[in-house]
């Protein structure tokens, strides 16, 4: 397995090269309708808020689309200019609510420590193993029940996560003056642009329009995090064993989804060849898949198979796969 994996990888390293025409027209295909989604939410209100809500969410879907694109430029793939991925990746941080540098050192880390076992903690969902869970106090057992649940990583783990947590950089050790200058000047210009928000929208529009919006799109970018890692046939191992090649290949979900919600979500699916390659620009993820067959048969995920995966919680170190607390 280990050579058809380095084979793997040898392939997907030939679709890394960005396209900077591809990279600006996909910045287009966003924003034009992003704004007009945006424009008709404001509309809509005259009509009933039932249809701005329903609005908000291809806003949303916009918005994490936005996101990928700042992702893309966190990993110096979506331009070929170092200047133009930081620059563009800062712009959309505003929209993302993601403070640049910060999630991109921490995404780094993520990328370097993906599905082992010892290094837990940079960019994942909280994860014990069995015997971890046997040994917690019963309150801690509580708590983390709590926090695997689905619907509290969806409706309150995400927002919390983007709106609270990323305003102080605290999930790394002791971060460099480059990590606390990113996160304070994005509160900073945060401040700024959704107070001037605040001030031509007024405080009842801009919560109604504005707050809507962010909510979906975090609980859709949790979502995705989480089946991207999170289901039944993952892989995680301890140092001495764990590959940076072999975790991001089969401890990463090849997420089959629509073509509609496959341009929302800027081809992120196909992670399992994302982790095998962080070089490759979203847009070119998929011909990188159809020409290599083989990649689609490893770790495929349905929509409807993605549910079942939701009351995983465990990685079971005896069988080897994720389980849920009644698996125990």
């Amino acid at each position: 397995m280990q050579s058809r994996i380095k084979e793997f990888a040898a392939h997907c390293a030939t679709y890394r090269t960005p396209d900077t025409m591809r990279a600006i027209g996909q910045i287009a295909t966003t924003t034009i309708p992003f704004v007009l989604l945006s424009a008709a939410m404001y509309a809509s209100l005259e009509y009933g808020y039932w249809l701005t809500l329903l609005l908000s969410i291809p806003t949303a879907g916009c918005a994490l689309r936005f996101f990928i694109i700042q992702h893309d430029c966190g990993h110096g793939s979506f331009f070929a200019s170092r200047r133009a991925n930081a620059i563009t990746g800062r712009i959309l941080s505003l929209l993302t609510i993601t403070p640049y540098a910060y999630w991109r050192r921490l995404h780094a880390l993520h990328h370097a420590s993906s599905s082992n076992l010892d290094r837990r903690g940079f960019g994942d969902i909280d994860t014990l193993t069995t015997d971890e869970y046997a040994a917690l106090p019963r309150l801690r057992r509580i708590a983390y029940r709590i926090y695997r649940n689905p619907a509290f990583l969806l409706i309150i783990g995400g927002p919390i996560h983007f709106l609270v947590l990323q305003r102080l950089p605290l999930t790394l050790q002791r971060p460099a003056w480059e990590m606390w200058s990113s996160v304070m000047l994005h509160n900073l210009a945060m401040l700024v642009f959704y107070g001037g928000l605040v001030f031509i929208l007024g405080w009842e529009h801009f919560a109604v329009l504005v707050l809507p919006v962010l909510i979906f799109a975090a609980a859709m970018g949790v979502w995705l995090f989480y089946v991207q890692h999170q289901f039944e046939n993952t892989q995680w191992d301890k140092n001495g064993v764990w590959d940076r090649q072999t975790a991001g290949l089969l401890g990463s979900s090849y997420y089959v989804l629509p073509r509609v919600l496959q341009w929302f979500t800027g081809n992120i699916g196909l992670h399992h060849i994302h982790h095998l390659c962080s070089h490759i620009p979203n847009y070119r993820l998929q011909e990188c898949l159809d020409a290599k067959p083989e990649l689609k048969t490893i770790n495929r995920l349905t929509i409807l198979q993605s549910f079942k995966t939701a009351p995983l919680a465990l990685w079971d170190t005896q069988r080897r796969k994720l389980v849920s607390f009644q698996g125990l």
